[in-house]
Formats: structure tokens, sequence, C-alpha cells
């Protein structure tokens, strides 16, 4: 009887550890990239708004009261009555006073408009 030919354990021992060092590779390669686009691509883009502080919104200031669940041209308008600093001294909620009551909204909730102050001269009529 005749049994099968003896593949040599070196030969075999080379192709694991080709196999192995082959995955090695795939995964340190995958690892690589995954860091890069994480890392370095996402510094490539400047974001402005996170370079410099944010104005927060004034007392007396119009804003228009921002709500998902309306179309934007049935949202209120109001003027802020009363800000609430937060833990850190930076205010984030304000009390807005609106045609229907008073509400509490966060600031992200609350757009300002672009309103002259008084105080600023206007140029004269010819």
């Amino acid at each position: 009887m005749m049994t099968a030919p003896q593949v040599h354990d070196e030969e075999q021992n080379k192709n694991i550890a080709t196999l192995t060092r082959y995955k090695r590779v795939e995964h340190l390669k995958s690892q690589f990239w995954q860091r890069f686009n994480r890392e370095y691509i996402s510094e490539l883009q400047r974001r402005n708004k996170w370079c410099k502080p944010a104005e927060g919104l004034r007392l007396h200031q119009m804003v228009v009261v921002k709500d998902d669940r309306l179309p934007p041209n049935r949202w209120l308008l109001g003027r802020i009555s009363h800000v609430y600093p937060g833990t850190d001294g930076v205010a984030r909620v304000a009390d807005v006073i609106t045609s229907s009551g008073t509400l509490r909204r966060a600031f992200n909730r609350l757009i300002p408009l672009p309103i002259l102050e008084p105080d600023v001269p206007t140029p004269a009529a010819c």
C-alpha cells in the first residue's frame, strides 16, 4: 500500500508564515488608512465657526423661534427677555416673549434677526 508523499514541515511552515505576514501587513495597511482619514484628512477642512467664539444672543434682541413641527413661515417671532448662563458662564438658554406667551428655548433653536440698532447713526438725507 502506498501512502501520500510527505510535505516537508519546513515548506509548510514557510507557507503559514507568509500567510500570517500577509494578513499582518493588510491589517496594518487598513489601520493606517483609517487613522489617516480620521486624523489627517479631517484637519484639512477648515472649520471657521469653531476657531472663534460665536456671538451670543443679547437681551431684548429680536429672534425667530425655530420649531421642527412647523413650516418656517409659521415660526414665532419674539424678543429675548432673559438669558441663563450655564456652569461655564456661557449662556445657552433664553426666555423669549412671543405673541402667544413666554417660551424658554435653547440658543440653537433661536435665529437672530439682523436689525439695525437705533443708536447707530444713519446717513443724512440729501
